[in-house]
C-alpha cells in the first residue's frame, strides 16, 4: 500500500491552479487543441446503498438513549478545533463495525491523510465496508497508491469527475473546459450510518492544525440522528452517479506481495493508538469521545436537514438551478428577521447577492460578514471578485471584517483549544447564522464557483444555543483577529476604505490592504480587470 510524500501539485495550490485556467482568454485557446482526452467505459455495477440496519452497532447503541430522549430531532457537536476534528474522524473509524463512507474534495498523503488511511484500512481488516469517494482534482500522481488501497476486498475507491488518463491534465483544463473545471467540493465522513461529520475541512495537515506554515481556521460538525440518513442518501447519490469511476476503470495496475507489504509497513508508522497522546488525552478530555463510547455527554438537539447539490449539476447548464443547493438554503434562511452572520473564506456575492445583502441591511437587519483579507487568502484571484463589492456593501451598512494574517495563530488557538503555532492563518469556515437560531455548516463558499459550478453539501440546524455559540465565535474572531472595514472621505473628496484592527494590544489603522506586499496588490489590480467573476 505505497503512500508517497505530499504531492506538491495539490493542497491549496490546487484551487489556485483550477481558477487560473478559467479565464475567457484561455477558453479561446481550446480551439487549437485536439479533442484527444477520452474516458474509458465504466464497468457494469449494481447500485450500492448505506446499511439501514445499524442500530445494533456500538455507535448505534451509544447514541440510542439520546435519540430516545429527543424523538425526531438530530444531535450536533461542533468541531472548531483542528486536532479534535481529526481525532474525531480517527475514533469514528476505530469504532465503526459496519461501514465507513468517506467523501472529500482533497485527501492529502501527508501525515494526517496517511494516518487516516491507516485507520480506514484497520477498519476494513475488521470487516467494515469502506467506500472512499474522491474528487479527481487532488489525486494527480496518486493513482498507484489509490489502486493499491483498492486491492483490499473491503475497500473500494471511486474517483469523481475524473480527468482522462491518456493525456496531460493541464491540457484538459482547456480541451474539457466546463467539465473538468467543475468539481465535487463535498466533504463528509459517515460511520455506521449513525454519526456523520460535515463541514469545511478537507483531509490534510493544514486543516487540522499540524502544518508548520499554514493553518486554516475551520469548522466541522458531528451529526447524529435522522440527519445522518440524509447525509448517507447524499453519499449514495454521488457514489452511484455516472460521474463516479472505479480507479480500476481508469487505469490498471499490478502489485507484488513485497510492494503491498512495504506499503503497509509505511502506513503502520502513522497509526495512532489510544495509549499514546494526543489520542489518549482526547479520549480522556473530549466530551465528544465520551458520547461516542456511550458515556454521558451533551449534544445540541434540533430539527435539521442535510442539503446538497445533485451530482448532475456538474454537467447541467449553470443557469439551471433545479439541482442546486442554494435554492434549498434560501427556503431556510430567506426569512431573516433581524440578524445575519456569514463566515466565508471566499466571498464574491455578485451583483444579485450584493443587492440582497444591501437591501437586508437597509431594512434594519444587522448583516455581519467575516472573510479573508488579501494577506490571509490563499487565492488572490477570488479576492479580486470580492473587492469590487466592498464599498457598495459598506454604504448600505453591511459590516465587513477581514482576517488579519499577522495575528499570532498559536496564541489565538491556545485561548480556544490548545493547538500549535503557524506562520500563516487563513479563514476556511463556511457557515451562516440567521436570527441567532438557524445555523448552516457545510462546504459552501459564498462565491459563484460554489453556487453555480461545483457541488456542495451542508446541514441546516434549528437551535438557539448553537446559534448563540456561533455568534460568540464570530465576535471573538472579529475582536481578536480581524480588521473592521470603514469608509472615509479622503482629502481629494473621494470615498475610500480603511482597515481598523488590533495588533500587539493596540489599535492600528491602514489605508491600503494590510500586510499585502506590492506585487500582491499589483496582481489584485490585474485580476480585477479580467471578466472572470462567474468562475471565481
Amino acid at each position: 500500500m505505497p503512500i508517497s510524500p505530499p504531492d506538491p501539485g495539490t493542497g491549496t495550490s490546487t484551487r489556485r491552479v483550477a481558477r487560473a485556467f478559467l479565464t475567457p482568454l484561455l477558453v479561446l485557446s481550446t480551439l487549437a487543441l485536439p479533442a484527444c482526452a477520452n474516458l474509458p467505459d465504466r464497468a457494469e455495477r449494481r447500485p450500492e446503498l448505506a446499511f439501514p440496519d445499524t442500530a445494533s452497532s456500538s455507535l448505534g447503541k451509544a447514541i440510542a438513549p439520546e435519540l430516545d430522549a429527543h424523538p425526531n430531532l438530530s444531535g450536533f457537536y461542533p468541531l472548531p478545533d483542528g486536532e479534535e476534528a481529526f481525532l474525531a474522524r480517527v475514533l469514528l473509524a476505530d469504532l465503526a463495525q459496519r461501514s465507513l463512507d468517506v467523501q472529500y474534495y482533497l485527501f492529502h498523503t501527508d501525515s494526517a491523510g496517511t494516518a487516516l488511511v491507516h485507520h480506514l484500512l484497520e477498519a476494513a481488516e475488521r470487516g467494515v465496508r469502506v467506500r472512499l469517494l474522491l474528487d479527481d482534482m487532488g489525486t494527480s500522481g496518486k493513482d498507484r497508491q489509490i489502486a493499491a488501497l483498492n486491492t483490499h476486498p473491503d475497500i473500494e475507491v471511486r474517483i469523481f469527475n475524473p480527468f482522462a488518463r491518456n493525456t496531460m491534465r493541464l491540457s484538459q483544463f482547456l480541451s474539457r473546459y466546463g467539465r473538468v473545471t467543475r468539481r465535487m467540493h463535498n466533504k463528509s465522513f459517515i460511520a455506521d450510518n449513525q454519526f456523520a461529520i460535515l463541514g469545511g475541512r478537507n483531509i490534510g495537515n493544514e486543516y487540522f492544525g499540524t502544518d508548520e506554515d499554514t493553518a486554516f481556521s475551520d469548522l466541522d460538525i458531528v451529526v447524529a440522528g435522522p440527519a445522518v440518513q440524509d447525509a448517507s442518501d447524499a453519499f449514495d447519490l454521488y457514489w452511484n452517479s455516472e460521474l463516479a469511476y472505479r480507479i480500476d476503470d481508469l487505469k490498471q495496475f499490478d502489485f507484488s506481495t513485497a510492494e503491498i507489504t512495504a506499503g503497509l509497513q509505511r502506513l503502520d508508522r502513522h497509526r495512532l493508538t489510544p495509549e499514546n497522546p494526543p489520542y489518549s488525552s482526547f479520549l480522556e478530555d473530549s466530551r465528544l469521545a465520551r458520547i461516542l463510547i456511550g458515556e454521558k455527554g451533551k449534544l445540541y438537539w434540533g430539527n435539521a436537514r442535510v442539503i446538497y447539490d445533485h451530482p448532475d449539476k456538474l454537467h447541467d447548464d449553470p443557469g439551471n438551478k433545479e439541482n442546486h443547493l442554494v435554492p434549498q438554503l434560501k427556503s431556510h434562511i430567506g426569512g431573516v428577521g433581524h440578524e445575519l452572520i456569514i463566515f466565508s473564506p471566499y466571498f464574491v456575492p455578485g451583483r444579485v447577492g450584493a443587492e440582497l445583502l444591501s437591501r437586508l441591511s437597509m431594512s434594519g437587519v444587522r448583516v455581519r460578514i467575516l472573510t479573508n483579507s488579501l494577506a490571509s487568502t490563499d487565492v488572490s484571484m477570488v479576492h479580486s471578485g470580492y473587492v469590487r463589492y466592498r464599498k457598495k456593501l459598506l454604504k448600505a451598512g453591511v459590516e465587513l471584517y477581514e482576517l488579519n494574517r499577522t495575528l499570532d495563530y498559536r496564541q489565538r488557538k491556545e485561548k480556544r483549544a490548545g493547538a500549535g503555532g503557524t506562520a500563516k492563518a487563513s479563514l476556511h469556515t463556511k457557515s451562516f447564522v440567521v436570527d441567532g437560531r438557524i445555523v448552516f455548516v457545510g462546504s459552501l463558499n459564498m462565491d459563484p464557483r460554489s453556487i453555480d459550478q461545483n457541488t456542495e453539501i451542508g446541514v441546516v440546524i434549528e437551535n438557539e444555543s448553537l446559534g448563540a455559540l456561533m455568534r460568540d465565535e464570530f465576535e471573538a474572531q472579529v475582536r481578536q483577529g480581524a480588521f473592521r472595514l470603514e469608509l472615509y472621505t479622503r482629502e481629494d473628496g473621494a470615498t475610500a476604505i480603511r482597515w481598523v484592527g488590533y495588533e500587539d494590544g493596540r489599535e492600528v489603522t491602514y489605508d491600503t490592504e494590510p500586510h499585502a506586499g506590492f506585487w500582491r496588490r499589483v496582481g489584485l489590480g490585474f485580476f480585477r480587470m479580467l471578466p472572470i467573476e462567474s468562475q471565481l
